[in-house]
């Protein structure tokens, strides 16, 4: 039976698509060139791509045509083509760890994407999730952005991944995700994915980057805002800074800390922090990216007489382009590590992932994990699916 349904998953084609903010073929559509230009394979960003989406989603060397209305209004700016753009992923998957078998989720999710620039230096972005694992999701980034305010200070003002200046989850090619980052032990509402909050990142010469961030701490799991029209659930403000320095043109180190408090429903308080460091080696045909987090809560569960509970982890990972800049053909391999105090975090697994780019912006993946210790006990997974964006 398990070999039938391993030849019955390489048979069958999931409909996907990969791309946000880092890969929205509306930016190819509105300057008419490549997909190619910032991503290989896509949505991973080359650094052309990551001085793109720095600049606010403008290309500094290549003006786009018949961008904005005559209006005849001088302090009047409107787009005259609104950029959109339409994600749809699915996988047909194995999966022995959940007491499930093959399973078709075709659609997994549909996204509609907007993002570009609004005015001079002023630009936004938002993806609306039609259907994510079967329900309406909603909103996950949705962001103004303000660029080069003083000198090369970007503003961002909104809703993003608290990770995004460490690793972008949304830039990875595999199924399997960072895991560390949406670790949070007992009732605790924070951990590194989607928060409403302001980032400022700064680049200094000698390539050293700075990032901070004021977020609620509360996440957007609760996505309704409160009677009294407040999304943040109690009166803390979390921060999270960062540093990084480029060493050489191949390596990159960087190093983070996360303050923060939050407020259970009995009025106890969890106070949380997290640090961690993270490096990235790379070279035309070769990705390594590496990162560490350490955390503490003194009451994750909002109880009296709680002690400490202590989480780390972290994941490796390193990306495979045979023929560098002009692979159709990839490879990534990808290992997640969670330790904590409550046992229910614990987390290893290894996943390996193959595509075949069929188009710049079609790509036909396949992904095997084996999770060594998690909640469910040991299990493979397996999967295949079709990537694509438009």
């Amino acid at each position: 039976m398990k070999k039938t349904a391993a030849v019955f998953i390489l048979l069958v084609v999931g409909l996907g698509a990969a791309g946000t903010l880092e890969a929205m073929p509306a930016f190819a559509r509105k300057y008419q060139m490549s997909c190619k230009t910032c991503h290989n394979p896509f949505p991973r960003l080359k650094p052309y791509g990551e001085d793109f989406a720095g600049d606010g989603f403008v290309l500094k060397d290549k003006e786009a045509p018949r961008y904005t209305a005559d209006t005849g209004d001088g302090l009047l700016s409107l787009i005259r083509d609104l950029p959109v753009a339409v994600r749809i992923e699915g996988y047909a998957s194995f999966n022995s760890g959940k007491g499930e078998s093959l399973d078709l989720s075709t659609p997994y999710l549909v996204k509609f994407l907007s993002g570009g620039e609004l005015f001079r230096d002023v630009s936004y972005y938002f993806y609306f999730f039609f259907s994510e694992r079967g329900k309406v999701a909603g909103l996950e980034d949705a962001f103004i952005m303000f660029n080069d305010v003083v000198g090369d200070l970007d503003v961002a003002v909104g809703q993003f991944a608290v990770s995004d200046p460490l690793f972008k989850g949304e830039l990875r090619l595999t199924y399997e995700n960072y895991r560390i980052y949406r670790s949070k032990p007992g009732l605790s509402g924070i951990d590194l994915t989607y928060d409403r909050g302001i980032m400022l990142t700064y680049g200094l010469k000698g390539g050293t980057d700075l990032a901070l961030e004021v977020v609620n701490g509360s996440g957007i799991g609760d996505s309704e805002a409160n009677p009294g029209g407040r999304f943040d659930a109690d009166k803390y403000k979390n921060f999270l800074g960062r540093i990084s320095q480029g060493l050489g043109d191949r390596f990159r180190v960087g190093a983070f800390g996360y303050v923060g408090k939050e407020k259970g429903a009995n009025g106890l308080v969890n106070s949380v922090w997290m640090a961690g460091a993270d490096a990235t080696w790379t070279s035309p045909k070769l990705e390594l990216n590496l990162q560490y987090v350490e955390r503490r809560d003194d009451n994750p569960s909002f109880l009296l007489g709680a002690t400490e509970v202590a989480t780390r982890g972290g994941f490796a990972e390193l990306i495979w382009l045979p023929r560098g800049d002009d692979s159709r053909w990839y490879g990534a391999g990808l290992f997640n590590w969670v330790d904590s105090d409550q046992d229910q975090l614990d987390y290893r697994a290894a996943s390996l992932h193959g595509g075949h780019l069929l188009q710049r912006n079609f790509r036909l993946v396949g992904e095997a994990t084996y999770a060594f210790r998690s909640s469910y006990g040991r299990y493979p997974r397996f999967g295949i699916g079709l990537v694509t964006a438009f």
